[in-house]
């Protein structure tokens, strides 16, 4: 339980994180220009409305009509032309997303007028001269907002003629279109001509939208005209919007009860068309002034004409080449497929990497056809955010913190795949724009890379702590061993192959009644010195210290020669050592018996709570004890089993001491006496080792005489050999009271 409320506080840390670096102007300006572009580039091309076309000034017209590239010089009359053609077509709403600002020629200028004046629906564009154009922030309504310097209004009779002009500034290259401005801030609020198309081409459902309007609030009774033709003709297009706006402004709640009002599309199925359009006009006047734009795709994705063809589509024309724009909204401009530098077109997400980007009449036709859809991009609320960043820092920290660093990659990698899949389902299902950038390489990141560090710290600290516990007793190659194994001091048991050598303290129990506990200790502390230093040296690893009886160990993945020699010489330079430790010690002394044997053994990690202890277990640990109580039987110092010396005979000199079945054992055990190096031996040592062999060879044969004899003959050799003193006892036994028939030459002890 502690572990996971820390894990959740270092969640909740990683959310809160998230929401801190959401709010750095950086960070969301990253986010909207690569996290935005990045589920546009998942989402891929939609369609577009029908409703909604471009007609392209483009190097194809320039050449079939033979005018100049540049489109500022080509006659006016041929925009009358157009516009005569597209009225003849069908066209709804006609947008001139080019910039007449003066007087050319007196004969075009007025053909052109009075095409506008016979059409009525046709809108402007004003001339803009932008200081600074925000790029948007990831929020509802930025706070910056684009500054113009300066509106030119067309030439004034193209001016008076049209049904209204308005302007539409984006960013120029290397900026991104991301958004637009309804309504322009630094320029009198005035509306963008795509805002004046829409509330033109709704003109149809003016009448409902105002009658819907008086429902809901009463009071605004009167305060606009009912009849849009008499409210366009008495104040023209731009102020009726300006009013419509002024009154919703005045009243924030009035879009939400109108939208309560209208009802959902279901209750609407037999006029949808009708329904769209003011679902579309409520929400643009009642919410904010910037909105995202939501690109159908590349350039010319939405459906375009080239100029040349429209102006030879008259009714005159063959049949296969009449065009039919009856109900559309049209949007004449530059749009070509061309490279980023030519003048008009702007940086979106679909910009291709080979430089062809989107011309500036292409973007305002996708305004207006995301107004008709109510398609705009939705970024995600500052609430829904928050929440949002919190919850997944919180479920990536506390996994990162509770599950292993592999199996934390794999799980971090597998949600992020998630969220970014049901970020793009979303985003394509309801526009909705759910944030990435801090989510999938901000918070994620965070969480993996700070609970590596984390682990990294507390498995140093856990390193240094073992170092310092054990540095004294063990050496380098076994503590580095163990750091580098450290996930199974608290994990996993591990079976091993390993040697344990046990030793007991003789008279520990009468030195402790003799001595103070301060003596004792500082006594204690000289005589494990002893032991533990050859143990270190050897390379092994103590495991258990009790009262007067340490357990060592020298473990390996498997049996090998060179891990059993290393633990007899320990044991060895253990005698060695405690024999100097009793000299200096004297009159008081701790002689000292050793029992090795070896075998697969556990080791693992025991215990409960803070109490745990890492040690061996298994058979082999408590064969080595009782092999290691056989010396008081035998009068030895170090008793081995065969296992630990085969193969090292070479190495040792030896004395095979017989077999035994000790209590506890199911199986007997054959047991050597570990006596010394085999360069160190001494004569007498190795001719009483050789009589003894020949004695045991008799014992065993139940020639009870010649035993006895051949053991009397070790004893003259070395005083108080203690393994043919037992030998002889025995052989008195077995006089008298032979054993039983058949006999296995089994020695069998009772006690330990």
């Amino acid at each position: 339980m502690a572990k996971l409320m820390k894990a959740g506080m270092f969640g909740l840390l990683i959310g809160i994180g998230g929401v801190v670096f959401s709010v750095v102007p950086l960070s969301r300006s990253f986010e909207e220009d690569v996290g935005l572009g990045l589920l546009f580039q998942l989402r891929g091309v939609r369609p577009p409305p029908t409703d909604v076309v471009v007609i392209s000034i483009d190097q194809d017209s320039s050449t079939h009509l033979n005018v100049p590239d540049n489109p500022d010089k080509w006659s006016r009359s041929l925009h009358a032309r157009l516009t005569d053609r597209l009225v003849q077509a069908g066209a709804k709403v006609i947008v001139f997303d080019v910039h007449f600002l003066e007087a050319r020629f007196p004969e075009d200028d007025v053909r052109f007028e009075k095409a506008i004046q016979r059409a009525g629906n046709v809108v402007l564009a004003d001339g803009v001269n932008a200081k600074k154009v925000h790029r948007g922030l990831m929020a509802e309504d930025p706070a910056d907002a684009d500054s113009i310097v300066n509106i030119s209004k067309p030439f004034a009779p193209f001016k008076d003629a049209a049904a209204g002009t308005g302007p539409f500034v984006l960013p120029r290259i290397p900026s991104r279109v991301n958004q637009y401005g309804m309504f322009q801030q630094g320029a009198g609020d005035a509306p963008t001509f795509p805002i004046l198309a829409f509330q033109l081409f709704s003109s149809p459902v003016y009448e409902q939208f105002i009658q819907l309007l008086e429902q809901v609030r009463p009071n605004l009774s009167g305060r606009l005209q009912n009849d849009f033709e008499s409210a366009r003709t008495s104040k023209g297009l731009v102020e009726l919007v300006r009013n419509i706006r002024a009154v919703f402004e005045g009243n924030p709640r009035l879009a939400e009860d109108m939208l309560k009002s209208l009802g959902p599309a279901e209750s609407h199925r037999a006029d949808v068309k009708n329904f769209r359009q003011l679902n579309a006009l409520i929400k643009i006047y009642g919410n904010a002034r910037s909105r995202y734009l939501n690109f159908y795709g590349p350039a010319r994705t939405i459906s375009t004409l080239s100029y040349y063809r429209v102006l030879e589509s008259g009714s005159d024309a063959p049949m296969g080449a009449r065009i039919d724009l009856k109900g559309t909204a049209v949007f004449v401009g530059l749009s070509e497929i061309v490279p980023e530098e030519r003048k008009g077109h702007f940086y979106t997400r679909f910009s291709q990497p080979n430089g062809v980007v989107i011309g500036g009449v292409e973007i305002a036709a996708t305004a207006f056809a995301n107004m008709l859809e109510d398609s705009f991009v939705i970024p995600m609320s500052l609430r829904a955010q928050i929440a949002l960043l919190l919850c997944w820092g919180l479920l990536v920290g506390v996994i990162c913190r509770m599950v292993p660093t592999v199996l934390a990659a794999g799980a971090v990698l597998i949600l992020s795949l998630l969220y970014l899949g049901g970020a793009a389902y979303v985003f394509q299902s309801a526009f909705t724009w759910s944030p990435l950038m801090i989510p999938l390489f901000v918070q994620g990141p965070l969480a993996f890379g700070s609970a590596v560090l984390w682990d990294y710290y507390q498995t140093d600290k856990k390193r240094k702590k073992m170092r310092k516990a054990f540095g004294a007793y063990l050496p380098n190659s076994v503590l580095d061993a163990l750091s580098r194994d450290l996930g199974n001091l608290k994990g996993e048991p591990q079976v091993v192959y390993g040697t344990c050598l046990f030793t007991d303290a003789a008279n520990f129990t009468t030195l402790s009644e003799k001595l103070n506990p301060q003596e004792l200790s500082v006594m204690l502390g000289k005589y494990f010195e002893a032991l533990f230093t050859p143990v270190r040296h050897h390379g092994g690893l103590i495991v258990d210290l009790k009262e007067g009886s340490i357990l060592a160990i020298w473990k390996a993945p498997q049996d090998t020669l060179g891990l059993r020699r290393q633990a007899c010489f320990a044991a060895l330079d253990i005698a060695k050592s405690v024999d100097r430790f009793n000299r200096e010690a004297a009159p008081y002394s701790l002689p000292t018996r050793i029992g090795l044997h070896c075998g697969q053994l556990t080791i693992e990690t025991v215990g409960a709570v803070d109490s745990d202890e890492y040690r061996p277990d298994g058979n082999v640990v408590n064969t080595a004890s009782r092999v290691e109580g056989l010396n008081k039987y035998l009068g030895t110092t170090i008793a081995v089993t065969g296992d630990v010396v085969h193969g090292l005979e070479a190495a040792f000199l030896l004395r095979e001491l017989g077999q035994f079945k000790i209590k506890g054992n199911e199986q007997s055990l054959v047991i050597h006496e570990l006596i010394s190096r085999l360069e160190e031996s001494d004569q007498n040592r190795m001719r009483a080792s050789g009589i003894f062999a020949k004695g045991l060879g008799a014992f065993r044969i139940q020639d009870w005489n010649i035993a006895r004899e051949l053991f009397s003959q070790c004893v003259d050799l070395v005083d108080g050999d203690g393994p043919s003193e037992f030998y002889l006892q025995l052989c008195e036994q077995f006089t008298k009271n032979p054993p039983q028939e058949p006999w296995d030459k089994v020695v069998t002890l009772e006690k330990k």
